[in-house]
């Protein structure tokens, strides 16, 4: 009998363990393997990324202002000149024959002027003789000693001579007008002379060079640009300019730091500020915006960059906001879910899901129409581990790093918040009962438990 007793307790005891274990096991089995990190402060920079080409500060293309054959050429692409420094020159040959017929069309303006001073002096002894007369005949005319005709004669002799001087001083401001036009014209010859011998307007390196000595440069029009001869480049100063996408164009002010790394210069980093935004989107060259809308950005770098050449692809990331040593979270953990609010706007806890016996989530209230007067909103959250299960918390986040997301409220320092997988996070429910793994995998099936005597 008595040891009867003892098989059956010990008999109880393996039942009992087998069904501790039986329940540990299954309660294993059934909840989500996540992963976990701490949350803690950390620097963080908001980055905005854009491609674009290097081009100097300072750029001037040399075109002709006069036509013709380019006689002399001094300079080569990539050779460096100075301010004045010779660059070539044009044939002189057309402009010296109109310098000619310019200056000899002066003279001749300068010798109808003197005629017609030569005239006035003419007309005025012809006035002053027919005045003499007159008086003569209007004396005479008082004593009744000549004629009412010779009188009115002489009168009438006055008034002709009168309009022949106002002429010739007519003629004479119209020689004076013809000498300053023949002047202007001979000037503007000179002038145009003077140009056919170009010389450098700036320090710089000669870039480009679209002209060969005895070649003709050709002269711009409004609708037909001319021929640029040559391209001066000042690389002391060296721009990147970017395409910045225009969701990102708000962020980006003036003064901001940005990082630039060169394609042609490899494991190299150089360092500009913004200085120029534009206001109006980069157009298409139809003219048209076509696709992405993308506004352009300058960014000036500093120090010097060696052996850079204008149009270099480049890579700049601007550097939009910092926060140092703020509240982080990892940018995988946020999710969204609806959650109930009420008339108020204070949100409103619901009973969990529960889960079926395949681990899938049975229909509850919070997926049933809210009540009056109740909203359902999509809010951004995260889920924190408390108590072997996921608590679903809603945060407000700030600026974005490469890998963390600014928490302005709802996160402390020290939450331990689920960051994947990928489907765990975009799965999960509140108050599901989830286990910390490295190895994180998804198993919800019972699995029964047996044990052998």
């Amino acid at each position: 009998m008595k040891r009867r007793r003892i098989w059956l307790s010990a008999v109880a005891m393996l039942l009992i363990a087998g069904s501790i274990v039986t329940y540990f096991w299954s309660t294993q089995t059934e909840a989500l393997a996540v992963r976990v990190e701490t949350i803690g402060h950390r620097d963080l920079q908001a980055i905005v990324s854009a491609s674009g080409k290097i081009q100097p500060a300072r750029q001037v293309n040399i075109s002709a202002n006069q036509m013709g054959k380019v006689t002399r050429l001094a300079v080569e692409e990539g050779q460096r000149v100075t301010t004045g420094q010779f660059l070539l020159e044009i044939d002189p040959a057309s402009l010296a024959g109109q310098i000619e017929r310019g200056e000899a069309g002066v003279a001749a303006a300068k010798a109808g002027l003197e005629q017609a001073r030569t005239l006035i002096k003419q007309a005025e002894v012809n006035l002053a003789l027919s005045i003499q007369l007159r008086d003569r005949q209007e004396e005479l005319s008082k004593e009744g000693l000549t004629t009412r005709e010779e009188l009115d004669k002489a009168r009438s002799s006055v008034d002709g001579r009168e309009a022949e001087l106002a002429s010739r001083e007519r003629e004479l401001e119209t020689r004076q007008q013809q000498i300053r036009q023949e002047e202007a014209s001979l000037e503007t010859i000179r002038y145009n002379l003077s140009q056919i011998i170009i010389a450098a307007p700036m320090d710089g390196i000669i870039t480009r060079r679209n002209i060969e000595e005895g070649e003709t440069a050709v002269v711009g029009t409004m609708n037909n640009p001319g021929t640029v001869l040559l391209t001066i480049a000042d690389m002391s100063i060296i721009e990147a300019t970017v395409e910045v996408d225009e969701t990102d164009i708000p962020t980006v002010s003036i003064g901001q730091e940005a990082s630039i790394t060169i394609d042609a210069v490899p494991d190299e980093t150089f360092w500009g500020t913004v200085t120029e935004i534009s206001n109006s989107p980069i157009q298409a060259a139809s003219g048209h915006s076509q696709g992405a809308i993308n506004f352009e950005v300058v960014i000036v770098l500093k120090g010097e960059v060696p052996d850079v050449r204008p149009g270099f692809t480049c890579t700049a990331e601007i550097v939009t906001a910092q926060r140092p040593e703020t509240v982080a979270v990892p940018i995988q953990s946020l999710t969204v879910r609806e959650l109930l609010f009420d008339q108020t706007g204070e949100l409103v806890l619901e009973a969990p899901r529960t889960l079926s016996e395949d681990g899938m989530p049975i229909e509850s209230a919070s997926t049933t129409e809210p009540p009056q007067g109740f909203v359902r909103r999509e809010t951004e959250g995260v889920f924190i581990v408390n108590d072997g299960r996921a608590h679903f918390t809603p945060i407000s986040i700030g600026i974005a790093g490469e890998r963390y997301f600014e928490v302005l409220s709802g996160l402390r320092s020290g939450d331990a918040v689920i960051t994947g997988p990928f489907d765990s996070v975009r799965q999960l429910s509140d108050g599901e009962q989830v286990r910390v793994s490295n190895n994180s995998t998804r198993n919800r099936s019972r699995v029964p438990f047996s044990v052998s005597f």
